[in-house]
């Protein structure tokens, strides 16, 4: 066996076997040249592969003695992150898509303050949320939505985000949700795979109401808790990795607004240990 992949993964078992809270950030993505010759078939392939990557770049660079040790875990390569500096923020537009692997309001608020972090932003320009699906064999409702859209009102109140928006709401429940929400959502994703056109009458309802329409091709799932797992294992070879359970993952773009290119963009992806 190679010593180098040998001391690599050792070093990986400490600083994983060591933390509870686990935080990897891919980097720009639009600069990583490694990730770049390869086209994911689907989103899911995509974040599994930056899982992989980053994680293996990162325990490669690692030199770990028991002072370094620390929680939550930051794997994050630094070479490869691209803040934003105060005198162009203007011209970017900051976008991201928030997506819930459980429960939990914090989630919200931890996710769009390290977002604000590693992008050195005060602000993002919008947020879509993906709350965690329903029980199977149950429907989505408003009840559902709620305690995810309070938090989300509550940081638009404070100025942590600027708009939010939706996804795969068909109108009734979109309507809904306009009805009782104070901050109203001002866009709605529909994945074109489940509908090859969009309804006539959630149309109606987003042009009447000015909510932007948008496509996506994100599964209903995103990365299942084994997916996670295995991504880690492939990425730290030899690691035990059940007890680690993925709480949410953050995909954001910075657009040039003048010229409508992507300038960077990215994945933030927090995990938790069942048992610490």
């Amino acid at each position: 066996m190679d010593p180098q992949n040998t001391n690599t993964n050792a070093a990986g078992n400490g600083l994983l076997n060591h933390g509870k809270t686990f935080r990897l950030h891919t980097g720009n993505l639009v600069n990583r040249s490694r990730l770049k010759k390869k086209c994911p078939s689907s989103p899911s392939e995509e974040l599994r592969d930056c899982i992989q990557a980053t994680l293996r770049d990162w325990l490669s660079a690692a030199k770990t003695t028991n002072a370094d040790f620390q929680d939550p875990l930051d794997c994050c390569i630094p070479e490869a992150t691209d803040a934003i500096s105060p005198e162009e923020r203007d011209e970017l537009k900051v976008s991201v898509k928030l997506f819930l692997c459980e429960s939990g309001q914090s989630a919200i608020r931890d996710a769009v303050e390290i977002a604000c972090q590693t992008l050195a932003v005060s602000q993002l320009d919008s947020v879509i949320i993906a709350p965690p699906g329903p029980v199977e064999g149950d429907n989505q409702t408003l009840a559902h939505l709620q305690p995810v859209w309070e938090e989300l009102e509550a940081l638009v109140r404070k100025q942590k985000i600027a708009a939010i928006g939706t996804s795969d709401l068909d109108k009734d429940l979109l309507e809904q949700l306009y009805n009782w929400a104070q901050v109203k959502p001002s866009s709605n994703q529909v994945n074109l795979a489940s509908c090859c056109v969009m309804p006539p009458d959630l149309t109606a309802f987003a042009k009447e109401f000015d909510i932007q329409l948008l496509t996506h091709n994100d599964p209903k799932e995103l990365m299942s808790a084994a997916a996670f797992q295995e991504a880690m294992q492939e990425g730290a070879p030899g690691l035990s990795t059940t007890e680690w359970r993925l709480e949410w993952v953050l995909r954001y773009s910075v657009i040039v607004k003048s010229r409508g290119i992507i300038r960077s963009k990215g994945y933030l992806v927090n995990a938790r240990r069942a048992n610490p």
